[in-house]
């Protein structure tokens, strides 16, 4: 399809051997770049990345809300279309790990760390009602009326969280990984955004175009993974406290951060096959263990039902919920700092997890790719949400005091999110031994949860900077993987995480605009391809 080889664009000797060397310097100038201009005066960046975000919720809300839509439409017509028998590599291509490897990676890329640490809070955050941050806890149960705290807001609350970690959110991660897999495997392109643009520009996605999209993708993947990193041994620092008393203050935060970027970059460093599956085969199957906790010592029927009830709910409404538009200032203030903030972080985190996701997809159709990433993490990550949330509510629902004094309402107000965890862990069982147990096995989960989105980060960003060679040199998995800890660790000193968690937010609007590209260059290309030409038409 390309008439240039992107192997002579990598350097063939010196110290940036098997990488792009222009895109190698200019990578590491930027994260440098990023890094000093934050930590230098933390309160200034905070205020420009501030109002960056504050202007596109304020004013792009509606055109966030409308391309979340508009992809998963398209993915939807991708899984039905005669394009769905089309194989993501040579036609007689086939998969190169098992479905349940598959899926285990799948997951644990994608969302695993996300729904442990907001499995408790998001659903007892809608299901609260004071306002305690100045706008509506859940305004789609506050216009129908249902303000006070009962079954019906409890069903409520699940619909959003559903909502927020849907069908509309992996829909942004599964037309990356097509994108980027059908490109790559059967287009022959480089595994590079880059080539989704092949289609629309040609050759000129090797000059500065294809230089500035990579860039960007290397950019989101970086202080995506460095931010959540950083923000997330926070509570590992509250399990460690409360399983052993050690104190959760910088010093644990930075040995965890240590510790988690060495083994992630040894992982890393031995590849999709060996230490990214393990992991997060093993990811799987703790996270077997600590549901089967929820499920069998939180209330078991009432939970089933709940579950049902509440898919049923969601299914009935995403659609109306996704072109939702707030109108009053404090409905445009919840959805700005929740759904729009949402969608900007699916979309800043869309080129580092599609690469992945394509990455492990080889040899499959476009439509078990499409049925495969699109619904089993979703459903996945329903059942674990409604055993999490659904535990802390029925906590709070049943509280002595009335709703919402049971305490976990308490310390989402306060948002003390990793105690709302380890809280809801203790409301399950008063066994003291099984308490310490499963807090020791979330904990567990959030590390290596946390290392599997690690070591597939600096896969992805290595894969980009070599033009798309998915076994980059070692040596710079091992620059990059220890390179991410670095960042979390330094923002995490300077107090410019949460700053840097901003800009990665603001940076997912140009993002979008190239994802628009992409998705546009797929069908293009898609509509040329002869793979399902009926034979006597092809003649």
């Amino acid at each position: 399809m390309a008439e240039k080889r992107p192997e002579t664009l990598v350097a063939d000797a010196g110290l940036m051997k098997g990488l792009h060397t222009g895109m190698g310097f200019a990578a590491k100038g930027m994260v440098v770049a990023f890094v000093v201009f934050t930590i230098l005066n933390v309160d200034f960046a905070n205020s420009v990345y501030q109002a960056i975000r504050g202007w596109i919720e304020a004013s792009l809300a509606w055109y966030y809300i409308l391309i979340v839509v508009f992809i998963m439409a398209v993915c939807f017509y991708l899984m039905c279309s005669r394009h769905g028998s089309i194989r993501l590599g040579d036609d007689d291509a086939r998969p190169e790990f098992s479905n349940f490897s598959w899926f285990a990676m799948l997951f644990s890329a994608g969302v695993g760390i996300g729904i442990l640490f907001f499995g408790v809070a998001e659903p007892i955050f809608y299901f609260d009602n004071s306002g305690a941050f100045g706008y509506p806890n859940n305004p789609h149960a506050d216009a129908v009326g249902v303000v006070d705290m009962n079954m019906n807001r409890a069903v409520h609350a699940m619909r959003v969280t559903y909502f927020h970690w849907g069908f509309h959110a992996w829909a942004i991660y599964v037309i990356v990984g097509l994108c980027l897999a059908y490109f790559g495997f059967r287009k022959k392109l480089p595994l590079t955004l880059r080539s989704s643009l092949y289609p629309i520009i040609g050759d000129r996605i090797y000059g500065h175009i294809g230089h500035g999209v990579d860039l960007l993708a290397v950019f989101g993947t970086v202080f995506g993974v460095a931010t959540s990193l950083g923000l997330g041994v926070t509570q590992m620092a509250t399990g460690l406290n409360v399983l052993f008393g050690i104190d959760p203050g910088i010093a644990t935060q930075l040995i965890l951060i240590l510790v988690i970027s060495i083994v992630a970059t040894l992982s890393a460093v031995s590849g999709v096959g060996n230490g990214i599956r393990i992991i997060s085969e093993w990811n799987i199957w703790l996270s077997v263990a600590l549901l089967a906790f929820f499920l069998c010592f939180g209330p078991f029927k009432w939970l089933l039902g709940f579950f049902v009830t509440s898919i049923g709910d969601y299914l009935w409404n995403f659609i109306p919920m996704g072109f939702w538009t707030a109108g009053t200032e404090r409905e445009i203030a919840w959805q700005g700092g929740w759904t729009v903030f949402y969608w900007g972080w699916w979309i800043s985190w869309a080129p580092f997890v599609g690469m992945f996701i394509a990455r492990i997809s080889r040899g499959r159709t476009i439509r078990e790719f499409m049925v495969g990433v699109m619904f089993v993490p979703t459903t996945i990550s329903f059942f674990w949400l409604c055993m999490f949330g659904g535990n802390a509510i029925y906590m709070e629902l049943m509280a002595e005091g009335g709703a919402g004094t049971a305490g976990i309402v308490e310390l989402v107000r306060a948002w003390n999110l990793p105690a709302a965890l380890y809280g809801t862990i203790d409301g399950l069982t008063e066994l003291a031994f099984l308490q310490w147990l499963m807090a020791a096995l979330a904990t567990l989960l959030l590390a290596t949860w946390f290392i599997t989105s690690s070591d597939s980060g600096t896969l992805v960003i290595t894969t980009m900077l070599s033009m798309g060679n998915d076994s980059p040199p070692q040596r710079f998995r091992i620059v990059w993987g220890l390179g991410e800890g670095f960042v979390a660790g330094v923002l995490l000193l300077a107090g410019g995480l949460t700053a840097l968690q901003t800009a990665s937010i603001a940076a997912a609007l140009p993002i979008s605009v190239i994802m628009l590209f992409m998705t546009y260059g797929l069908l293009k290309s898609l509509s040329e391809d002869n793979a399902y030409v009926p034979a006597k038409a092809a003649a």
